[in-house]
């Protein structure tokens, strides 16, 4: 068999297992005594884990400043508000113990501290777009949710919401994590909407990437690997509300998987809508995949049969829907429909909201429309029209 050439990308070092995080003081001493520690606002620190860790940097000689991000998605004007605040410090490396929007805000950060630009001179599509030149802080990631798989990509994604708003990113390999730590005894505290969320973006993320037309045999063995852990155990963390310690684990590891396939292969239509939706919408991104992937899986299935192109997909489809349905020997309309029932069963057991549920309404269907980004939905199996695109937001409204 001919295996078309391809590359990886730059990737973190991993240090993934329960109680990993007890690691992170002597990998940040690597880097020097002067650590900044961004988290969320309160659930981290309202655990055991922070005392531990920080009695873990005092014993290391390590100075730590801690700042703490305000709920929702990062804005630019935030990002920029607390890198002028720290200009002068000495920072040897950022750190950031979150979830994804934590993790994005932490690497932007890290990626402006010794530069002397707002990251607007940054951002894709918007401003000047100015190539960035470094150099970046070096960067620690810690995940305490599973989904976003933020630890893994070299992109921060910043939303401004509202008219005029937007949801793009500052993309380098030097924003890369040098390490990314994942203990998934930190998922134990998550909210079971945050777990259902996060879990079906880490779904969708395996999903999109392994249909990715810049797939390749290495992204498709992780992809196919975080699909069944994830199939085995998204339910069953979230009916557990996050105690069911193997249900962690594989949650964690999909969440990680979808993080570094992403970043090699691009993704799909989901993300090419999410991206709209959560600048004109205050939808969670987890939440905003989530409520999609169903329908547009649904859509591209559809629009692949109809018009007979890239038969290679529909099999790739049908061999997630056998993985699915633990039946190897499924026919492939057979596999397809396991598929199509397992995304909207997750869908409706997770407790999912619709579209509606933020706002949206079919007036608004044209606008996102407009605003979808080419690059965007170029990794999709097929190139979807503007009515296909309106079945899907329709399907989820």
């Amino acid at each position: 068999m001919s295996i078309k050439a391809f590359s990886i990308a730059r990737l973190p070092r991993i240090e993934f297992g329960a109680g990993s995080i007890a690691k992170l003081p002597p990998i940040a001493q690597s880097y020097g005594s002067h650590a900044l520690i961004l988290t969320g606002h309160q659930s981290f620190v309202e655990t055991s884990h922070w005392a531990q860790l920080k009695n873990g940097f005092e014993k290391s000689g390590i100075h730590i400043t801690h700042i703490k991000r305000s709920a929702g998605e990062p804005t630019p004007e935030q990002v920029d508000e607390k890198t002028a605040a720290l200009s002068g410090a000495r920072i040897d490396v950022v750190i950031g113990i979150g979830g994804g929007s934590v993790l994005d805000e932490a690497k932007a950060i890290a990626g402006l501290l010794r530069v002397n630009h707002s990251v607007m001179d940054y951002l894709e599509g918007v401003g000047p777009q100015l190539s960035y030149e470094g150099p970046s802080t070096p960067f620690i990631a810690v995940p305490t949710t599973a989904g976003t798989g933020s630890e893994a990509t070299k992109n921060a994604v910043l939303s401004r919401h509202g008219k005029g708003g937007f949801k793009k990113s500052f993309r380098d390999d030097q924003l890369v994590a040098q390490w990314a730590i994942i203990d998934p005894d930190l998922l134990a505290t998550c909210p079971r909407s945050v777990l259902a969320g996060n879990g079906m973006d880490a779904v969708t993320q395996l999903l999109e990437s392994y249909l990715s037309t810049k797939a390749n045999p290495f992204t498709d063995a992780l992809a196919l690997q975080g699909l069944e852990a994830a199939n085995s155990s998204l339910q069953q963390l979230y009916e557990s509300d996050g105690e069911h310690v193997g249900a962690r684990e594989n949650m964690a590891l999909a969440s990680l998987l979808s993080g570094i396939c992403l970043a090699q292969t691009g993704l799909g239509s989901v993300h090419g809508l999410a991206s709209p939706l959560g600048a004109f919408f205050p939808i969670p991104h987890g939440i905003c995949c989530g409520v999609l992937v169903a329908g547009a899986t649904r859509i591209n299935i559809t629009a692949l049969r109809s018009r007979s192109e890239n038969d290679g997909a529909l099999d790739k489809y049908a061999r997630i829907g056998r993985l699915f349905g633990g039946d190897q020997n499924l026919p492939q309309v057979d596999a397809l429909d396991r598929l199509d029932d397992q995304l909207a069963r997750w869908t409706l057991e997770l407790k999912l909201p619709r579209l509606s549920d933020y706002g949206v309404t079919r007036e608004d269907f044209p606008r996102i429309i407009e605003n979808i980004s080419p690059s965007s939905m170029k990794t999709n199996p097929l190139a979807l029209e503007d009515r296909e695109i309106t079945q899907l937001l329709d399907i989820c409204l």
